[in-house]
Formats: structure tokens, C-alpha cells, sequence
């Protein structure tokens, strides 16, 4: 069962290279999804550490692109970034050391940071980074 799917018109930025790194994030957010609701402790974390390490990922290819053209709201973008990484990071310790759960509370924690950062956050990068030649 699909948590989330990217639609350009919900989700896209109008940058190929972030669109598809944000469809690789929903595919990773529903197999943690899937995960969740069979109940596998070992498959949850390996899907767990998978999506974080992408979204860590991601976050860097955004960041590195703001940085290369110059994006005037790239500190505040950062800030959101890092917060959610260090939630994500506290949440995997955790979990690894068995002092958290991940639930379906947790899925949908991550889907509703992706329904509200995307379009409200993301969305205002693509007319500056395609203007600045980046598509």
C-alpha cells in the first residue's frame, strides 16, 4: 500500500535531478510503510537506514546545487534539512539500540514533512535554479 506518490503537480520542482531524487524518497517511504505494516523488526530497520541514508543524500545534492548557484534562502532550506536529519538520526539510534519503535505514526510523520517541505518549500528552488540554467 502506497503511504505517498509523487505527482508533478503536488510534488514537482521543475528540476529533473530533485524530482527524481524526491520519487526515489516516496518509493523508500512506502517500502518502510510496507514494512511497518508486516510487522518484520529486522526489515523495518534495513528500510529505516535505507531511506535515511537517501534522504542524507538528497539533502546534500540540494544543498550543493544551492550553493553552486547561489540560492538566497539556502541557510533557512539548510535549517529545515538538518532538523529533520537529526530527528531521522535520533529515531535510527534508537530503534537499533531497541529503545524506539518505528510505527505507523512514524510513517506518517515522514509523509506529512514531505506533503508540507515539497510544495511549500522545494517547489520555490526550481524557477530559481532552472533560471540559473540548471533543469
Amino acid at each position: 500500500m502506497s503511504l505517498i506518490t509523487w505527482t508533478k503537480e503536488q510534488f514537482g520542482t521543475n528540476v529533473s535531478l530533485h524530482d527524481q531524487e524526491h520519487q526515489e524518497i516516496f518509493r523508500l517511504v512506502n517500502l518502510l510503510g510496507d514494512a511497518v505494516g508486516v510487522g518484520d523488526r529486522a526489515l523495518i530497520g534495513k528500510q529505516l537506514d535505507a531511506l535515511i541514508s537517501y534522504v542524507a543524500q538528497h539533502f546534500a545534492s540540494e544543498e550543493a546545487n544551492f550553493t553552486k548557484y547561489g540560492y538566497p534562502a539556502t541557510a533557512a532550506h539548510k535549517a529545515q534539512h538538518d532538523e529533520l536529519v537529526a530527528t531521522c538520526l535520533d529515531l535510527q539510534k534508537k530503534f537499533h539500540a531497541g529503545e524506539a519503535e518505528v510505527t505507523g505514526e512514524t510513517a506518517a510523520f515522514v509523509v506529512d514533512w514531505l506533503t508540507n517541505h515539497i510544495p511549500k518549500i522545494d517547489k520555490s528552488y526550481g524557477p530559481f535554479l532552472n533560471e540559473k540554467g540548471m533543469a
